[in-house]
């Protein structure tokens, strides 16, 4: 008797179409919401805290509505094995928002351009997966791209914004690796991990922002004079409605990468990630008048194309007459929030931390 998958249909077109509009919007919102609030906050830390919070807050709310099952006594066992996962999640989400901080929107994806080359570059010195010619030109294209944007475009660039964009870029390739054995801790259930991370992460970031100096800037965005220019809404109503708007995304993609996982590839995601690319600059440009000089759109096109050239490689060698790929595709969410995330042969990585989201 064939088994239970050779009876599976693939999946519709409409599916298809559905589960990836939604994370080109949800990306998108997650982004340009992040940087809504943080060009007007002192306290990224806090405001990453209060996305997480809100994000566990909804997963209480699906498992009593029975629409999850979540473990809600917590295995001890588990919480350390995932000490890794949660660690880089934190490190790599706060070094993420403190990038949107510095820099402009438009500008976000070339200062995390180098999450392929880094991820390549650990899975060859960790784990020993050595990498084809081809797949070393298409992360070459992707570094050119990025010192295009950085070193060659002539505009001024902060340097602080740039720095936390390669340590992010950094911290998103070990997390990669992490991603695989944090699964196995879990009994390969993605929705557990996305909880654990989600209700760890928020416990650890809560003293660490206090050890970072932000406690002060908490007091006064909550407590202080919450004045506002006419027409426009104060402080501590742009952090709420962005944490509430971002926190809501972030669970919903925390969600949707299950299903996301069945009905799309990663050739599919790579050319989201493209749109994504190109869309985020475009908004960037127009709610924030972000400056998109010739040489910061040949930045972001070079990336995207060395990226979409990656994933391609990646399909061919992934052919049952190509040998075996050696290490997992990047990640779309990584690839900008990002908030990520590990796909399709591939798990959602960004994902399966907040949800920023890139």
């Amino acid at each position: 008797m064939a088994p239970p998958s050779s009876h599976q249909h693939p999946p519709s077109r409409a599916l298809v179409i559905g589960t990836v509009s939604f994370y080109l919007v949800a990306a998108l919102a997650m982004v340009m919401a992040n940087k809504w609030v943080l060009n007007t906050t002192d306290t990224p830390l806090f405001f990453l805290l209060s996305q997480l919070i809100i994000a566990v807050v909804l997963f209480l709310f699906a498992h009593m509505a029975g629409l999850l099952q979540l473990p809600l006594q917590l295995d001890m066992q588990v919480c350390k094995g995932l000490i890794p996962m949660v660690g880089l999640n934190v490190i790599g989400l706060s070094f993420s928002n403190y990038t949107l901080k510095y820099v402009d929107a438009s500008f976000y994806q070339v200062a995390r351009g180098m999450v392929l080359p880094f991820t390549v570059g650990t899975s060859f010195f960790l784990l020993h997966a050595r990498p084809s010619l081809r797949i070393f030109a298409a992360c070459a294209v992707v570094t050119i791209g990025f010192f295009v944007g950085v070193f060659l475009d002539g505009t001024e660039v902060s340097v602080v914004g740039v720095t936390f964009g390669v340590l992010s870029s950094m911290i998103t390739a070990l997390h990669s690796v992490v991603i695989k054995k944090s699964l196995d801790v879990v009994h390969g259930s993605a929705l557990h991990l996305s909880w654990y991370t989600n209700l760890l992460s928020a416990c650890l970031l809560a003293p660490g922002l206090v050890l970072v100096g932000e406690l002060p800037g908490v007091m006064k965005l909550l407590f202080g004079p919450n004045e506002s220019a006419p027409g426009e809404m104060s402080t501590l109503s742009t952090f709420v409605m962005g944490s509430i708007i971002t926190g809501v995304f972030g669970f919903l993609m925390s969600v949707a990468s299950l299903m996301s996982i069945k009905v799309t590839s990663p050739i599919t995601h790579m050319v989201s990630s493209a749109v994504r690319g190109v869309a985020a600059s475009i908004l960037g440009y127009y709610l924030f008048h972000d400056t998109i000089t010739n040489g910061r759109a040949s930045s972001i096109a070079i990336i995207l194309l060395g990226s979409i050239w990656y994933t391609w490689i990646k399909h061919v060698e992934s052919q049952p007459a190509a040998s075996k790929a050696q290490y997992e595709p990047v990640a779309l969410d990584e690839m900008e929030q990002g908030k990520s995330k590990s796909e399709n042969g591939h798990v959602h990585r960004h994902s399966l931390g907040r949800g920023a989201r890139d």
